[in-house]
């Protein structure tokens, strides 16, 4: 009777074991591919489910965005300069039998893909066009992964270029570059106002050589703001219509100074004869 019992006590054990090692529990976020006797049979989950001991197996797979850091890679940019950059891409699997299938640790395959494809696609560009145009560049390597990775259903939803670093002597001479950079620009702006300045000079000038009183007025404003000034001596202009009046009276004196020597001769004739 008690050999009897044991037997059954044992018994009992094991359809336990194998009844609890059927259940799994699958949550919302997860897959399992089951395989049955090696071959592939199906998708389950999420919620509980239930498989064969001994002769079905799972593999879990995650559906959730993966954030793969990308290492940093050394890289000679079409240029020639050495860059060190490095990246993050984000991933998910939309198809659990491709994932498992077709891809030996898909995440390990796409991070392997992800810095081959980062070397190949900044290699060549220049170095301005890594630091300025990023996001052409996280497009093109998320659309060139993307395209690998489709076969192993993952699909790549963005890729990040977070660092570009360069040789410290590189800093230096793209500061060096920089800094002639502005001073070129500052002095184009400076000429092109000056240039500005002269072409407004020479029309104002034209205005006021044909409207003379226009000239009078300029001169009477730019005495009034010596006169508000503190200052101890003031220069007045000498205007050129008062040159051209002293001119006129210089004119006339010396006509009758001609005209008093040309009568001079004639007067003294006179007296002799007479």
């Amino acid at each position: 009777m008690t050999d009897n019992l044991i037997t059954f006590s044992a018994l009992l054990f094991i359809l336990l074991a194998v009844g609890a090692s059927a259940i799994r529990i699958v949550v919302e976020y997860e897959r399992v591919v089951v395989f049955t006797l090696g071959r592939f049979t199906g998708v389950k989950g999420p919620g509980l489910i239930f498989i064969i001991p001994f002769v079905q197996t799972l593999s879990r797979v995650d559906l959730r965005t993966i954030v793969l850091d990308v290492p940093t890679q050394d890289l000679i940019s079409r240029d020639n300069v050495s860059v060190h950059v490095n990246a993050v891409i984000y991933f998910k699997v939309v198809d659990p039998e491709r994932a498992i299938i077709q891809v030996e640790q898909f995440v390990d395959a796409t991070s392997q893909l992800a810095q081959t494809t980062l070397r190949s696609v900044l290699g060549k560009h220049e170095l301005d066009e890594m630091l300025t145009e990023r996001d052409k560049l996280n497009k093109d390597i998320q659309e060139i992964i993307d395209t690998q990775t489709t076969s192993w259903g993952i699909k790549v939803a963005n890729v990040e270029i977070k660092h570009v670093d360069i040789d410290e002597s590189m800093v230096r001479a793209m500061a060096k570059q920089a800094e002639a950079e502005r001073e070129r620009r500052a002095r184009v702006i400076n000429a092109e106002g000056e240039q500005q300045a002269a072409q407004k000079l020479l029309e104002a000038a034209e205005t006021l050589s044909g409207h003379p009183e226009a000239m009078q007025l300029r001169y009477l404003g730019a005495l009034g703001e010596i006169a508000g000034e503190r200052s101890s001596t003031i220069v007045f202009p000498f205007p050129v219509e008062f040159e051209k009046f002293f001119n006129g009276f210089a004119s006339q004196d010396s006509k009758k100074l001609a005209g008093n020597a040309a009568n001079e001769p004639t007067l003294s004739a006179g007296k002799s004869a007479g």
